[in-house]
């Protein structure tokens, strides 16, 4: 899609992942460039996905029962409780989504939307500092 930074490598990424979490994980992709057109993909730790935008947005890292979406950012507001893992995380917080879950899809674009907003304000720390 014009305007969107794509990484050939989190396709290489994706394409190990077992077909359900392909799918999941390309749909993530998807919609975290549908929350901003700016968002740019990266790799890092060698080989895990990562979304950026002025700081990381998110990361994919498949795993034996599930997907976890890493949300880099504790105090963006997750009003439809997507967030299962890490709630008290320090620096961020995941999503375990697993073969049967269902995506809430507007809520996660929610999410990042929010994500996005915080690092354009110079990032979730200076947010939380701001009176």
């Amino acid at each position: 899609m014009p305007g969107q930074r794509r990484d050939p490598r989190v396709d290489d990424y994706i394409d190990t992942l077992p077909q359900w979490q392909r799918a999941v994980a390309q749909r993530v992709r998807d919609l975290v460039h549908e929350a901003d057109p700016e968002v740019e993909e990266v790799i890092k730790r060698r080989v895990q996905p990562y979304f950026v935008l002025e700081g990381n947005i998110c990361a994919l890292l498949g795993a034996k029962d599930h997907l976890n979406v890493f949300i880099y950012d504790p105090i963006a507001p997750d009003p439809h409780g997507l967030v299962n893992q890490g709630r008290n995380n320090a620096t961020a917080r995941g999503i375990q989504i697993r073969r049967d879950d269902e995506l809430d899809e507007s809520a996660l674009l929610e999410l990042f939307r929010a994500v996005i907003a915080n690092n354009r304000a110079g990032g979730w720390r200076r947010v939380q500092s701001s009176p």
